[in-house]
């Protein structure tokens, strides 16, 4: 069984970046497709960007497209999230996921394996 432990989160003002990490431990994330959702105060849970196994496809949410960028290293079993141009609507807790398929999926009852999370606050 995998666990997950994100990182980077933090307050930037509206415009800025950051780069969240997600570290793996127990098995290799080599064996998952990995995602990234969001949770605002009061809002369900959202959907971010995902990584397939493999090929390393990529997918993102209408909201994000052309702003954030999903990267895995197996060899450092991490999955990372940049982000860029920050908006106060991205503001939330950022959730790194993992399941066990060759590929990535938008839903998050798809994936059984969750981090704590990290916070990211973006200010007008």
């Amino acid at each position: 069984q995998v666990q997950l432990v994100e990182s980077g989160g933090g307050l930037v003002q509206a415009g800025g970046s950051l780069r969240l990490s997600c570290v793996a431990s127990g098995r290799s994330i080599s064996n998952y497709a990995m995602g990234w959702f969001r949770q605002a105060p009061g809002k369900e849970r959202e959907f971010v960007a995902a990584i397939s196994r493999s090929t390393g496809s990529t997918n993102y949410a209408d909201s994000v497209k052309g702003r954030f960028t999903i990267s895995r290293a197996n060899a450092k079993n991490t999955v990372s999230l940049q982000m860029n141009s920050l908006k106060p609507e991205d503001t939330g807790v950022y959730y790194c996921a993992a399941r066990a398929s060759p590929l990535s999926d938008r839903r998050s009852s798809m994936y059984p394996y969750w981090g704590q999370g990290t916070q990211v606050t973006v200010s007008s």
